[in-house]
């Protein structure tokens, strides 16, 4: 089993990777790989609303983006970090993960996914309920923990030292590899995941 692990900080190794960094090592301890997608601080354009990826299955703009999609396939669960900006999650990362979940299509659903959220003071919750959008409306199963997936400081060691955030990080390993290892299980009895309807797409405006 393999987690993809997506570090939405333009820092490589700050407080959102430390973060990143505790749900990994518990994932590690249950058997199950992680493997690091780095963000960076790179130009990661919006979504230009062009439409070719219904047809393509990928975006137009051929950046990390394409990258991170053909990757999923081959990962059987997704844990998104970002740090919070003015209560909400990096601009960055959003843009990106507009266009991965728009281009991206099935390739997410029925995957547990969880968001993980890094801020100095507040808006750790806003940020929090941004990333799950992503997840929800991509038939995936989100994973929690024993409080929002959140961890607070200003600089990594200070993560280091918020005692229940980097305890919710290894809860949020656990139940993930609790749930990965339940979707195993099902699978080999025979039990697959559910066949989804053709999408239908409902106007307001009469």
């Amino acid at each position: 089993m393999k987690v993809l692990l997506l570090n939405g900080s333009p820092r490589a190794k700050g407080c959102t990777y430390t973060a990143l960094s505790e749900v990994a090592a518990t994932l590690h301890g249950h058997g199950v790989q992680t493997e690091l997608f780095q963000l960076g601080s790179g130009d990661i354009h919006g979504c230009t609303a062009c439409g070719s990826c219904k047809n393509t299955g990928k975006c137009a703009i051929d950046d990390a983006v394409n990258r991170f999609l053909d990757m999923v396939p081959g990962f059987d669960g997704i844990v998104v970090g970002s740090p919070v900006y003015y209560a909400g999650a990096a601009g960055q990362l959003c843009a990106f993960l507009d266009r991965a979940f728009f281009a991206g299509a099935g390739r997410f659903a029925h995957k547990p996914a969880a968001a993980v959220v890094s801020c100095r003071r507040g808006g750790a919750s806003a940020a929090f309920d941004k990333l799950n959008k992503y997840f929800t409306i991509s038939n995936m199963f989100v994973v929690g923990s024993q409080y929002w997936n959140q961890v607070h400081g200003h600089t990594p060691t200070d993560v280091l030292q918020d005692l229940e955030g980097l305890q919710t990080m290894r809860t949020l390993g656990h139940n993930m590899a609790w749930l990965l290892r339940c979707i195993e299980a099902g699978k080999a009895a025979g039990i697959q995941p559910p066949e989804l309807e053709q999408k239908i797409f409902t106007n307001f405006i009469r």
